[in-house]
């Protein structure tokens, strides 16, 4: 082996003395961030600092989802379509997947996550993976794992490369000993289900590593979400969805609800709009990490009775489903959203006439309207 002694030799000569004189400099190796999780030895990470006049990187995960498509949509017209990554385990519909850059992320993957933020210089991440209330009740280990383990995951991920992380919170959160109405940001929290107690875990994690590690945590408690860009997804507030795709389909409506339940709802512009609001909000601009927001609050028959306006012929009936109305008793009848209307200016545009309007006009029945006047 004389090739490789003599190589040996010449380093060990060189670092011993230079032929000016003058000592090796050795650079510092920065720390990127910190975290409870140790780097591995052998990780590699690009060199890239980012000014603030710069757009931020954005990773979307459980993108398709009922929020990620469009969140994506939003995001890419404010930062550039190459900025923003949707990510999900799931194969994408044509329109999703060339609409923007599309990568296959699953949460439970650290490693494969981690190298997902590193390769592509990730500086914003919105953590939308996770089973929701109906759906997580039916299959609980597995909803441990993804909304519980998986945060984990991106937390530790977030810590170490300083990344601003939003996940979202819901009125699944509380419980039956919380107050319904209004409901505060901060009060008891005591909710009877996987999805409620993983929610309540992620945010008081979510404000332990803010104050323990440094990390841009934020997070919104949403309410029920109502959109027509997906379909329902197993979420005890997804008959407001519901109602008007069978309206549409066969003039027929069974809600699994009773009909004078009453949360507070939203359309998902509303929704989006107060996500990149609260993500965009200087932090010394927060006086929490976790906040309320809202827009409306109202029943099954209060919506019915809306949704006839425009389809007169609409019928509706009642089969309730005790596990979902559960669920629902337990939740607020109304959010307390002070904190962030004063906060960071939050405030909402869709009031319920306006959201049914814009439903019927999102999903083309216009030809149905005009047969049934």
């Amino acid at each position: 082996m004389p090739i490789v002694k003599n190589v040996s030799r010449a380093v060990s000569q060189l670092l011993q003395s230079s032929g000016c004189g003058c000592g090796i400099s050795i650079v510092p190796i920065r720390c990127i961030g910190v975290s409870p999780r140790q780097v591995a030895s052998d990780a590699s990470f690009h060199s890239v600092s980012f000014s603030e006049s710069d757009h931020p990187r954005v990773l979307i995960t459980g993108g398709l989802g009922q929020l990620g498509v469009g969140l994506a949509k939003l995001l890419r017209k404010r930062f550039g379509k190459s900025n923003v990554i949707l990510s999900d385990i799931r194969k994408p519909a044509d329109n999703v997947f060339y609409s923007g850059p599309f990568i296959y992320a699953d949460i439970l993957d650290y490693k494969n996550l981690r190298e997902i933020v590193v390769n592509n210089r990730i500086t914003w991440l919105f953590h939308y993976s996770a089973l929701l209330s109906a759906v997580g009740e039916a299959n609980v280990p597995l909803a441990r794992a993804v909304n519980i383990t998986g945060l984990h995951n991106v937390l530790d991920i977030a810590a170490e490369h300083n990344l601003r992380l939003f996940v979202p919170s819901t009125i699944g959160a509380f419980g039956p000993t919380s107050p319904r109405d209004p409901t505060p940001d901060l009060c008891i929290q005591r909710p009877r289900t996987i999805y409620g107690v993983s929610k309540v875990h992620a945010e008081l994690m979510g404000e332990y590593y803010h104050y323990r590690y440094g990390l841009d945590f934020r997070c919104l408690r949403y309410p029920g979400i109502i959109s027509a860009d997906s379909q329902p997804g197993g979420g005890t507030t997804d008959y407001a969805v519901q109602i008007f795709h069978d309206a549409m389909k066969t003039g027929k409506f069974q809600c699994n609800l009773k009909p004078d339940t009453r949360l507070p709802m939203m359309y998902i512009d509303d929704c989006l709009k107060a996500t990149l609001e609260v993500m965009e909000a200087p932090a010394e601009a927060l006086s929490m990490r976790t906040y309320n927001i809202s827009a409306m609050s109202f029943t099954p028959e209060e919506l019915a009775q809306e949704v006839q306006k425009h389809i007169p012929e609409l019928q509706v009936t009642y089969n309730v489903d005790e596990v979902r109305q559960a669920i629902a008793d337990s939740w607020p009848m109304n959010f307390d959203d002070r904190n962030a209307r004063r906060d960071w200016g939050w405030k909402h545009d869709y009031d319920l006439p306006e959201l049914v309007t814009t439903m019927f006009s999102f999903l083309g029945s216009d030809s149905r309207i005009a047969q049934a006047n």
